[in-house]
C-alpha cells in the first residue's frame, strides 16, 4: 500500500474505473450474445434490433476508451455479418 496521500487516492480512483470498465465490457458481451441467440432462433427482427443495440454500446465503449475504436468496428462488423446470414 502506498504511503503518499495522492497515490492512495489514485488507487481508489483506478479501482472504481476498473470496476466500471469491467461492467461495461460485460454488458458488451451480453449484447453480442443476444444477437447470436436471435440468429440461432432465426428471428430476423429481434436479431436486427439486438445488433443495433450492440452497435450503439460498442460505439459508446470506444468513445469512452474502454475498448479500442478498431476493436469496436471489428465487433460491429462481425455482428452485422451474423445478422446478414438470416
Amino acid at each position: 500500500m502506498a504511503n503518499i496521500k495522492s497515490q492512495k487516492k489514485r488507487i481508489l480512483i483506478a479501482e472504481k474505473a476498473r470496476m466500471r470498465n469491467k461492467a461495461c465490457k460485460s454488458e458488451l458481451k451480453t449484447a453480442v450474445k443476444a444477437v447470436r441467440a436471435a440468429v440461432e432462433a432465426g428471428d430476423k427482427e429481434a436479431a436486427t434490433a439486438a445488433a443495433n443495440k450492440a452497435g450503439k454500446l460498442l460505439d459508446k465503449a470506444a468513445t469512452k476508451g474502454i475498448i479500442h475504436k478498431n476493436q469496436a468496428a471489428q465487433r460491429k462488423s462481425g455482428v452485422a455479418k451474423l445478422v446478414n446470414t438470416l
